[in-house]
C-alpha cells in the first residue's frame, strides 16, 4: 500500500487575516529518501506570526510560499526511514516540515532531538523557536540587566510568555500587555509578571504605561507594534533599548498605524533594534540548555494551546491575528508516542 501525503497549499494571497479560504488540501505519495536524506512523519506543527508574512508577495528575508506550495511551518516530527549517517529510524527531529503530515528532507537539515533536554512538546514549546526568540531578544538584544523595568507584548503568547519570565530570571520588574482579563491574570499569577495591561480595556495605552511603569521602561520587547510601540517609545528611559520582534497589529491591518514618538530616541539616546531568531544559530544549544535548566528546576513554564489535526492549520492561523489563543499556539498532527 503506497504512503500518501496529505497536504495544505496555499490557495492564493490573503488581503487580511489568513485563514482557511486561502488554503487547500490534497494527497501525494510519498517520495522515499535518496542517499542522504530522511523520510519524516509530522507530529507537531508551530502556528507562528511570521508565517503570515512569508504568504505575502514579498516578505523581505525570505522567499515567500507561492500559491500551490506547501504552507512553511517548523515542526517537530519522527523518522521513518533514514538514508543519513545523522539520525535513525524512530529518532525524533525539528525541521522546517510545512504543513503536510510526511515529508523528504535532506538529513544536514534536521535538528535531532535531545531527550535529555525536554519532550517532543518541550522542543515545540519552552525550548523551541519562540523560546530562543525570546532568549536572544530580551538577553542580547534586549540587554536586560536586574533592576531595569522590562515592558512586553503581547505577554500570554508563545513569544511573550517566555521573553517575561527570562527577564523576571534576570533580575527585572516586567509588565506584560495582552488582550482580556483572563489573559492577563494568566501572565500575573501564573507567569509571575509584577503587572499587567488590559489593552482591550484601557481606553488610554500611553495612560495604562504610565500607571504600570511609573518610572518608565528600560527595555521594551515589541511583539506587535502600532500604538503601542508608539507609547512604549513615549516611556523610555535614558538609554532604553527596544526589541522588535514582531508587528502583529500591522501584519494584516488595513491601514498602517504611522509612528509618532521617533524622535523620542534621540534625546533618550535609545536604541531600537529588530532581529530575527536565525542570526543566533551558532547559540541555540546555549540557549536550550539555559532553558532546559530552568524547565526542570520549575522556574520556567510555558502553557501551550493545542489543536488536533493538520485541517485545523489554517484556522489556527486566524485565531492567531484574532488573539484567540492562550499560550504558544500548535497543530498535533499525530501522536508523539
Amino acid at each position: 500500500m503506497t504512503l500518501m501525503n496529505r497536504r495544505v497549499t496555499l490557495k492564493e494571497r490573503p488581503t487580511g487575516l489568513a485563514g482557511p479560504e486561502h488554503f487547500a488540501m490534497d494527497e501525494q505519495p510519498v517520495r522515499a529518501p535518496a542517499e542522504g536524506e530522511v523520510l519524516i512523519e509530522t507530529l507537531l506543527l508551530s502556528v507562528d506570526p511570521a508565517m503570515r508574512v512569508w504568504i505575502s508577495e514579498n516578505p523581505g528575508y525570505v522567499e515567500p510560499v507561492l500559491p500551490g506550495e506547501v504552507m512553511r511551518a517548523g515542526g517537530i516530527g519522527r523518522v521513518l526511514e533514514s538514508r543519513s549517517p545523522t539520525v535513525r529510524p524512530g529518532d525524533l527531529v525539528q525541521a522546517r516540515l510545512g504543513w503536510q503530515t510526511h515529508t523528504t528532507l535532506p538529513g544536514n537539515v534536521l535538528q535531532k532531538l535531545d531527550p535529555a533536554l525536554g519532550s517532543a512538546l518541550d522542543w515545540i514549546g519552552p525550548l523551541g523557536g519562540t523560546a530562543l526568540t525570546a532568549y536572544f531578544g530580551i538577553l542580547d538584544v534586549g540587554a536586560a540587566k536586574a533592576g531595569e523595568t522590562v515592558l512586553v507584548s503581547a505577554a500570554s503568547g508563545g513569544v511573550g510568555q517566555m521573553a517575561g519570565q527570562i527577564a523576571k530570571l534576570a533580575g527585572c520588574r516586567v509588565v506584560g500587555t495582552a488582550g482580556g482579563a483572563e489573559k492577563c491574570a494568566f501572565v500575573t499569577r501564573e507567569l509571575g509578571f509584577d503587572d499587567a495591561i488590559d489593552y482591550k480595556a484601557e481606553p488610554d495605552i500611553k495612560a495604562a504605561i504610565r500607571r504600570t511603569c511609573p518610572d518608565g521602561i528600560d527595555v521594551y520587547f515589541d511583539n506587535v507594534g502600532g500604538p503601542t510601540l508608539d507609547a512604549a517609545l513615549g516611556a523610555i528611559r535614558l538609554r532604553g533599548r527596544i526589541a522588535v520582534c514582531g508587528r502583529i497589529s500591522q501584519t494584516a491591518a488595513a491601514e498602517i498605524y504611522g509612528i509618532r514618538n521617533m524622535g523620542v530616541l534621540i534625546g533618550k539616546r535609545a536604541r531600537i533594534e529588530g532581529f530575527l531568531v536565525f542570526d543566533y544559530a551558532d547559540r541555540y544549544d546555549e540557549a536550550r540548555r539555559w532553558l532546559s535548566g530552568h524547565l526542570k528546576a520549575g522556574r520556567l513554564k510555558q502553557r501551550l494551546h493545542v489543536l488536533d489535526g493538520l485541517e485545523r492549520a489554517p484556522e489556527g492561523l486566524t485565531m492567531l491575528f484574532r488573539g484567540e489563543n492562550t499560550g504558544k499556539l500548535i497543530v498535533r498532527v499525530a501522536k508523539e508516542d
